[in-house]
């Protein structure tokens, strides 16, 4: 038996919940296509499928081997695409992961750029502040804020990712300028929603962290909207430098610094990372795109 063969068109079985679609999809026969996937349950030992006249539905078992088995199939058709494409030009389908906020303003403005340099390339992006896993979620490279991950992906740091505390001109005449940290206590909040909730403001002073966050009057993942009630005098905000920089050079707002300074988690050294499969940096439209953001963000944060 053709286990491997055997095994494709389970999964395709399982995709299109029929025989039938799947062996269209193979051009073959349905007959022969049943026969190999009962062929592999049979050298299984194992029921894999339900079968009625209406619908095809995964057993227990079933389920915990297609799981199994995609992993393979992926990681197969990654390293036949690796081969395919050694040494060709720049061209296909790149998937791209990124947090909203960076993506916005830093990410998409490059691609458009990228794009241009790279026509045969086809960019699928995605911005979302929700984690991704490489690999499992179907993506090429992820660009993520936070701390270098432990899964087994090469993280290039792009640039720091420490938030700053900012107010409008305005709210700072009408509620004063916070002389330390802790007063920060009573001043109005407006706090980004990260997946784990909304970030704190924390200070570390005396050896000791305190939270120093005031009331809040908003609360959202939307930067762009927090920053607008900011300039609008409605709160203090803490977000990225190089969220608020077109802010901070306008003059709408200005950042507070204080003896000691804030942050969102007590973990040093939060950085802007991208992230991707070291064997899939073999792959032309991946290295082009590394190489290129790698690049383009370094100038961007020297200027």
């Amino acid at each position: 038996m053709d286990q491997l063969r055997a095994i494709r068109y389970f999964s395709k079985v399982v995709e299109t919940s029929s025989f039938t679609k799947a062996a269209s999809a193979f051009n073959v026969p349905p007959s022969s296509l049943s026969r190999r996937v009962a062929d592999l349950e049979k050298s299984l030992g194992a029921t894999l499928l339900k079968r009625s006249t209406r619908i095809v539905k995964l057993t227990e078992v079933g389920q915990i081997y297609y799981d199994d088995v995609q992993k393979i199939l992926n990681q197969l058709e990654q390293s036949n695409e690796t081969v395919r494409s050694y040494q060709t030009t720049p061209m296909g389908r790149l998937r791209i992961s990124s947090m909203v906020g960076f993506g916005d303003k830093i990410l998409l403005p490059l691609l458009d750029e990228f794009s241009a340099q790279y026509p045969e390339i086809v960019l699928d992006v995605s911005l979302s502040d929700e984690l991704s896993t490489l690999g499992r979620d179907d993506v090429d490279i992820a660009i993520r804020g936070g701390y270098a991950p432990n899964e087994r992906v090469l993280a290039i740091r792009l640039m720091d990712n420490g938030f700053i505390p900012v107010a409008s001109p305005s709210y700072l005449e009408k509620h004063g300028v916070p002389n330390n940290a802790m007063e920060l206590k009573q001043h109005n909040g407006l706090y980004f929603k990260a997946p784990t909730g909304p970030t704190p403001w924390l200070c570390h002073m005396n050896g000791q962290w305190h939270d120093v966050s005031g009331p809040a009057v908003a609360i959202s993942n939307n930067g762009p909207w927090l920053a607008k009630k900011a300039c609008n005098g409605e709160g203090i905000l803490m977000s990225t430098r190089w969220a608020l920089a077109s802010y901070l050079e306008s003059g709408r707002l200005q950042e507070l610094k204080f003896e000691h300074e804030l942050a969102i988690t007590q973990h040093a050294n939060m950085a802007v990372y991208l992230l991707y499969q070291k064997q899939r940096y073999l792959v032309p439209k991946v290295k082009a795109a590394v190489d290129f953001l790698v690049e383009k963000i370094k100038v961007t944060k020297e200027v």
